[in-house]
């Protein structure tokens, strides 16, 4: 090695190094690479099963119950409607599905505890879906009409086990029904229960009284016995009544199903379990004209007719009253009592019968009521409306049992008359009713459709005119309620009047500023404009197109004239102890011997 190569090599080792550094330095920056993109890769795997886990867990807890829900509602639909075609088919029983009863239940064929089934709303029987054929076949559902026994009693009719609650034996006064099983016995006509050792002990030989509402009830022997004697003599009728005692006043019960807040389909069902089936009708089914020809075959003046419904159902059974009495029935005119269903109900507020029924009461209680009640008499008047300038178009006619009335209140009604016949279904609350026509009457206080109306409408009172101030309403009354519970003739604070009757002829006049002055007077903060009292009144529509309503059925009516006499005079009743309108200041006109005398 020469000097120059051994001062060299020092040199050649640098950049020899130097190279293999840069080597290394470059496989390590591919192999951080690699190591990077390995753990990219890894990365994307892991959030990628992530994903997918959180799919799975999706579909398992949300996805896969909804298709199960759904599975079960085909299911379940499919199931109900061959249960529906059993109960159409069904012709001894009136069974009704239930999803769910509620109260221990078992079946009147296989003895099983059942959560959901059919049961007969008249004789009680309750059944599993398994069982519904072989129920409808073998058990014997109540019989409407039937011959009575050879000493003309009725023998009980026994139903085995689901007892009502709290009952007792009537042999030894022990609760019913206890034990958590198909036990013990009811007879679905006197509503007597016994437990099953008891049974024997029975001291009435089998025979039935009715129970408590026997005097209520139609029995089915009494029936039978009327179609024995087909086109006989109304008289027999009389002698026939005398097997069901003295104080026999039979009710018929008239339910419109789609009153106010829908009870009237439950209450049919509670009513004919209590009564004969025969007795209770369904308006949506039957008119009224045609369910009080049954009035005609039992004793005249006895019969008392219970109106499941609003105030236009009640002037639909009326009306059907008048119609009997055209047609020379009129020694077989019932007399009307009302269980409010309806919204407003101020003809039943006025006889007593309260505002509105929720349930609060049981059916039990209002058949005691009936059977307590007395007779009073309600003025009925006919409004004629007139067109002006159409001599040749029929003058109409219409039936009025409350009131009367042209202006703001009458416009709610008709705005909530369209609105519920477009969607009758949203319509089905007493509340939500009464949130609607607070609406419209809060729209009106801004818009003041019916303003001056004194200068569009001349008043007469029995031929004499009356000077009107500046109005936007008037309201011409026979009852004493109006607006849904509102007192209106009698006011408050010192301006108040003598209360009016139901039956002295005569109709309360007032008169209201607006919307706004309404709803003052319904919380008691204003008096209405009282105008005066008269048998006639008649209002002239001069010019113009106003909202009209005669209980509570609007319309918009032109120029016109309209007349308000006197028409008839129905039998109604009003709950003993509860004081009418008639009464609630002047005791002394209310006592027994006075109505008796008005109504002869």
């Amino acid at each position: 090695m020469t000097v120059e190569q051994w001062e060299d090599a020092p040199d050649r080792t640098g950049r020899i190094n130097r190279r293999i550094g840069s080597t290394v330095f470059s496989y390590q920056v591919i192999l951080a690479s690699r190591t990077e993109a390995a753990g990219e890769e890894a990365a994307s795997a892991s959030t990628m099963s992530d994903e997918w886990n959180l799919f799975a867990w999706t579909v398992f807890a949300v996805i896969l119950p909804v298709l199960i829900t759904l599975w079960c509602s085909v299911q379940r639909s499919k199931r109900k409607m061959v249960i529906k075609d059993i109960l159409r088919k069904s012709k001894k029983h009136g069974w009704r599905y239930r999803d769910l009863f509620s109260k221990p239940t078992c079946c009147c064929v296989c003895s099983q505890h059942i959560l959901q089934g059919a049961f007969c709303h008249c004789c009680g029987v309750c059944v599993d879906e398994a069982c519904l054929r072989k129920a409808d076949t073998s058990l014997a559902c109540k019989e409407v009409m039937s011959a009575a026994q050879r000493d003309g009693s009725l023998p009980h009719h026994w139903v085995r086990g689901n007892v009502p609650l709290c009952a007792y034996c009537a042999v030894c006064k022990q609760q019913c029904g206890s034990q958590p099983k198909l036990c013990d016995f009811r007879c679905i006509w006197c509503q007597s229960t016994v437990h099953d050792d008891c049974k024997p002990s029975l001291s009435d030989s089998g025979k039935c009284d009715l129970g408590e509402f026997r005097n209520l009830i139609i029995p089915p022997h009494y029936l039978h016995s009327i179609n024995q004697r087909r086109r006989g003599p109304s008289d027999d009728y009389g002698t026939l009544a005398s097997m069901c005692g003295p104080n026999w006043t039979p009710v018929i019960v008239l339910a419109n199903t789609r009153s106010g807040n829908n009870m009237g389909e439950e209450l049919l069902g509670e009513f004919k379990s209590l009564l004969n089936p025969v007795q209770v009708f369904d308006l949506s089914e039957l008119p009224p004209i045609k369910a009080l020809q049954l009035c005609t075959v039992l004793p005249a003046g006895s019969v008392r007719v219970l109106v499941c419904g609003g105030d236009g159902t009640v002037g639909w059974v009326l009306d059907a009253v008048d119609e009997m009495k055209i047609k020379g029935q009129e020694q077989y005119v019932p007399h009307v009592t009302i269980l409010p269903l309806g919204t407003g109900n101020d003809l039943s507020n006025s006889l007593g019968w309260g505002a509105g029924y929720a349930g609060e009461i049981p059916v039990e209680q209002v058949l005691r009521n009936i059977m307590e009640a007395e007779a009073v008499k309600l003025d009925r008047w006919k409004v004629q409306v007139t067109n002006k300038g159409y001599s040749f178009r029929k003058t109409k006619v219409l039936t009025m049992n409350n009131y009367f009335s042209v202006g703001p209140d009458a416009l709610m009604a008709l705005n909530f008359h369209a609105h519920r016949e477009k969607t009758p279904s949203l319509f089905s609350s007493r509340i939500l009713n009464k949130a609607v026509y607070f609406f419209y009457g809060t729209k009106d206080c801004l818009v003041q459709e019916c303003k001056d109306l004194d200068k569009f409408i001349e008043l007469e009172l029995d031929g004499e005119r009356v000077e009107l101030p500046n109005l936007e309403g008037i309201i011409v009354l026979n009852i004493g309620y109006w607006g849904g519970g509102c007192r209106l003739w009698e006011g408050m604070g010192d301006e108040t009047y003598p209360p009016s009757r139901l039956d002295d002829g005569l109709l309360e006049v007032v008169g209201v500023f607006g919307s706004f002055h309404c709803a003052q007077i319904q919380v008691k903060l204003a008096n209405p404009v009282r105008i005066g009292q008269a048998h006639t009144v008649r209002l002239i529509l001069k010019s113009g197109k106003m909202p009209m309503q005669v209980d509570g059925e609007p319309w918009a009516q032109g120029p016109c004239t309209i007349t308000i006499t006197h028409k008839t005079r129905a039998l109604m009743l009003y709950p003993t102890g509860e004081q009418t309108d008639d009464e609630e200041d002047d005791s002394s006109s209310a006592s027994e011997p006075e109505l008796r005398d008005q109504e002869d």
